[in-house]
C-alpha cells in the first residue's frame, strides 16, 4: 500500500507538470501571436507608406488567406532571393503548433492515465494474492498449525498484518507448549499426591487392622498406634491444605492484600507459632531485629517465613541454633535466616523449592512442599528468596523486600 501511495503520487506530480508545461506553451503561444501580430501591424503600416497605391483592402485580403497565383509566385522568388523557401517558412504555422501542442499533451496524460490504471490493477492483484496467502495462513493456525514462517520485511499495512499474525503464532506456540508442559506437571503432580497421601492411607490402614484384629492388644501398644494414626491424620490434612493453598496461587484466585505491616513483629510471631518443636529439640533462636515495615500481605507472608523457619528447625540437630536478622538497604528489605544443620548437598540445592522434591537429607515426615509454598507466596507479593548451604556447615535463607 504505500508503494502504491508512493507511485501514485508521483503520477500525479507528473500529470500536474504536463498540466502547467500546456499553460506554459498556451500563454508563449499567446506571446507569439501578439508578436506576429505586431509585426504584421507593422508591415501593413510600413506598406501604406510606401505604397499608397496599394488598397488596403488588398493588404486585407492577403492576410485572410485569399491567394493571388500572380503575387504568390513573385513574393515566392523575393523570398528565395533571401534564402527562404518552403521548408524554412519566416511565418510559422501557429495554429498547428499550437494543435501539435495539444495533441501531445493531451497523449502524455493519456498514455499517464494508462499507466496509473496498470499499476493500479497490478497492485490489487498483488494484494489479493497476499490476503489469500493470509487467510491460508489464519485457516493453518486454526488447524493448530503453528510452524508457520511469515515475517516479513515490508512495511505496507499488509505485511504489518503478516508480522501480527507471525507474532500472534508465536504467542500460541508458546501457550500450546506451555500447556504441554503444564498438563506433564500436572500429571506428575497427582502421581507425587497420590504418592504422598498413599503412604500414610496405607500406614493407618494396617494399623487400623491391627487393633481390629488383635483384641488381645496390650493398652500401651494400642495407645501408640492410635498416636501413630493421629500424626498420619495430621500430615494428610497438611497435605491437603498445602496443596490447596498451591492451587489458589497457581490459578492467581488469591488476592494479596496490601498493608504496611512491622517485618520484626511477623518474625517473632512466626518464631511463637513454633515454640514446641524448638523446645523438643531444645534449639535456641538468636534474634538480631530492628523494626522495618515492608508492604504485603501479612497473613500469607507470616506462612511462608514459618515454613522457612520450621525447614530450619527439622534440619538442625538439637541444642543447635537458629540466626535470624533483618537489615535496611536503599533499594530492599533483607530477612536473613539461618541455621547450624547439616547443610544441602549441591545437587540437591538447586532443587530447594522444587515441588514434592525430597533431598537425600530429608525426613520420612517431608512432602517436599513447604519451602516451594514460601518461594510461592513471596513471589506473588513481588519479593523474592534465594538458598545457600554448605555440608556440615548449615544453611542460609535470604528474602527480599521490594515494596516498603
Amino acid at each position: 500500500m504505500k508503494k502504491t501511495k508512493i507511485i501514485l503520487s508521483v503520477l500525479i506530480l507528473l500529470c500536474i507538470a504536463v498540466i502547467t508545461n500546456i499553460f506554459v506553451l498556451k500563454n508563449e503561444f499567446n506571446n507569439s501571436i501578439q508578436e506576429y501580430n505586431l509585426g504584421v501591424y507593422e508591415l501593413i503600416g510600413l506598406i501604406k507608406e510606401k505604397y499608397s497605391d496599394v488598397s488596403e483592402e488588398d493588404i486585407i485580403n492577403i492576410l485572410n488567406g485569399k491567394e493571388n497565383q500572380e503575387y504568390i509566385e513573385e513574393g515566392s522568388n523575393i523570398a528565395k532571393n533571401y534564402g527562404i523557401n518552403n521548408e524554412e517558412s519566416a511565418i510559422l504555422k501557429l495554429e498547428d503548433s499550437k494543435n501539435n501542442i495539444i495533441i501531445y499533451s493531451s497523449g502524455i496524460i493519456i498514455a499517464l492515465a494508462i499507466f496509473i490504471t496498470i499499476i493500479w490493477i497490478i497492485n490489487n492483484l498483488i494484494q489479493k494474492r497476499k490476503i489469500s496467502k493470509i487467510t491460508e495462513y489464519i485457516k493453518e493456525i486454526n488447524r493448530k498449525n503453528y510452524e508457520l514462517k511469515i515475517k516479513e520485511n515490508g512495511e505496507d499495512e499488509l505485511s504489518n498484518l503478516r508480522n501480527e499474525l507471525y507474532k500472534i503464532t508465536i504467542m500460541l506456540k508458546e501457550e500450546a507448549e506451555n500447556s504441554k508442559k503444564d498438563k506433564k506437571f500436572l500429571a506428575k503432580s497427582l502421581q507425587d499426591i497420590s504418592h504422598q497421601i498413599k503412604t500414610p492411607l496405607t500406614s493407618i490402614s494396617i494399623m487400623l487392622d491391627e487393633i481390629k484384629d488383635n483384641e488381645n492388644m496390650d493398652y500401651v501398644t494400642k495407645q501408640k498406634f492410635i498416636y501413630e494414626i493421629s500424626r498420619q491424620v495430621e500430615n494428610i490434612s497438611f497435605l491437603t491444605i498445602s496443596l490447596l493453598k498451591l492451587s489458589k496461587l497457581d490459578s492467581g484466585t488469591v488476592e494479596f492484600e496490601k498493608e504496611k505491616y512491622d517485618l520484626e513483629k511477623l518474625v517473632n510471631e512466626a518464631i511463637r507459632n513454633l515454640e514446641i518443636p524448638l523446645e523438643i529439640k531444645n534449639q535456641e533462636v538468636i534474634i538480631s531485629l530492628k523494626e522495618a515495615y515492608i508492604i504485603g500481605d501479612y497473613k500469607w507472608t507470616l506462612e511462608a517465613i514459618t515454613n522457612i523457619i520450621k525447614n530450619c528447625i527439622e534440619h538442625t540437630k538439637e541444642n543447635k541454633k537458629i540466626f535470624v536478622e533483618i537489615r535496611e538497604t536503599n533499594v530492599y528489605t533483607e530477612l536473613i535466616i539461618k541455621d547450624e544443620g547439616e547443610g544441602i548437598d549441591n545437587k540437591d540445592l538447586k532443587h530447594i523449592f522444587d515441588r514434592f522434591y525430597k533431598g537425600k537429607n530429608s525426613s520420612e515426615n517431608s512432602f517436599g512442599i513447604g519451602l516451594s509454598l514460601s518461594k510461592s507466596i513471596l513471589e506473588k507479593q513481588n519479593a523474592s528468596i534465594t538458598c545457600t548451604s554448605k555440608l556440615n556447615e548449615g544453611t542460609t535463607f535470604k528474602i527480599y523486600f521490594y515494596e516498603r
